[in-house]
This record gives structure tokens, C-alpha cells and sequence, in this order.
């Protein structure tokens, strides 16, 4: 299968942002609807993609030698459980940063929210940081703790995390 460049710049971002959801994959892309991605990626990248058990979106292998990007997780072979290196969007890195460490007591989305302001000098949606959290949760970087709200915390000790910031939100 040939893809145009269209199709190649997409498939790059399955890559990237794998695990990911069509809702991701609708931001990045400028589409109207998750059904109008379903339909992009069986209609031109069929052959690159899989859904994995929990129905989120992963590249085949031979997708990731395609394009020149990096995956956006890596894990090291002898360590269980969580990624050592994540690729993400800045304001994914920036949440990595200020959220609660392992053994400290997990926060809600505004806690976080709240620290990104006084840290990076940002204001971002609460939906935006909610929607971070749970793109970290699918990489395995954070967990939720389900109290009166959902609360998040790393799932790594941060220094064992490398964060790289992709190119695009």
C-alpha cells in the first residue's frame, strides 16, 4: 500500500501518540467527529493500525519503521509495568512534573491544574489537563484513585521517566 504524504504524516502520529483514542487522533487531525477518524484509518492506514484489548489505536511494526518518528512510548526490556521514555505533548510533560510523586498522596484535576498554573506561568482548560491525565493513565505513567472525584499520581518515580516533548499537540 503507498500512502501519500497526507497519510504518512497521520500514520506518524499513530506512532507518536499511541496508545491512543480516536478523540486524540480528532484533535490532532482537525476532524469533526471519532467516525470520521474510524473511517481515515480504515480507508488509508488499514494496514498500519490495530486496536489493541482496550480498543485504543497502536501501529503495526512495520508502521514505526515507515516513518521517522519516535514511538511514543519506550520501555526498557528488564523493567516491569511502567514506560522509561514517553513522548508527549508539552502540556503533558509540564503535568508530569507537578503531579504527585508514587508514594505521595494522589491529586484531583484541579490540584493539578493549580500547580501547572503557579509552575509554567499557564492556564489550561480543566478538560484539557483531565484529558492529559488520562493519556498518561493509557501509557501507564499515571494511575487514578477513585475517592469523592478521580485523583492521579505518577506511576513511576519521575526520575525514572524520561518525558520528551513531540512536536504537535
Amino acid at each position: 500500500m503507498t500512502l501519500s504524504e497526507e497519510a504518512r504524516d497521520r500514520l506518524a502520529d499513530v506512532v507518536e501518540l499511541q496508545p491512543t483514542k480516536n478523540s486524540e487522533l480528532q484533535d490532532r487531525w482537525g476532524m469533526e467527529s471519532g467516525s470520521e477518524v474510524h473511517q481515515y484509518l480504515e480507508n488509508e492506514l488499514s494496514d498500519y493500525y490495530f486496536r489493541d484489548d482496550n480498543s485504543l489505536i497502536r501501529a503495526t511494526a512495520e508502521a514505526a519503521d515507515l516513518v521517522d518518528v519516535e514511538p511514543g512510548i519506550e520501555s526498557d526490556p528488564e523493567a516491569e509495568g511502567a514506560p522509561s521514555r514517553i513522548r508527549v505533548p508539552e502540556l503533558q510533560a509540564q503535568i508530569v512534573q507537578v503531579l504527585a510523586g508514587p508514594d505521595e498522596e494522589s491529586e484531583s484535576v484541579v490540584s493539578v491544574l493549580h500547580k501547572l498554573r503557579d509552575e509554567f506561568d499557564v492556564d489550561p482548560d480543566a478538560e484539557d489537563v483531565r484529558s492529559g491525565l488520562q493519556s498518561l493513565r493509557r501509557k501507564d505513567v499515571v494511575e487514578v484513585e477513585y475517592r469523592t472525584v478521580p485523583t492521579f499520581r505518577l506511576a513511576v518515580d519521575r526520575e525514572e521517566l524520561e518525558v520528551a516533548v513531540s512536536d504537535s499537540d
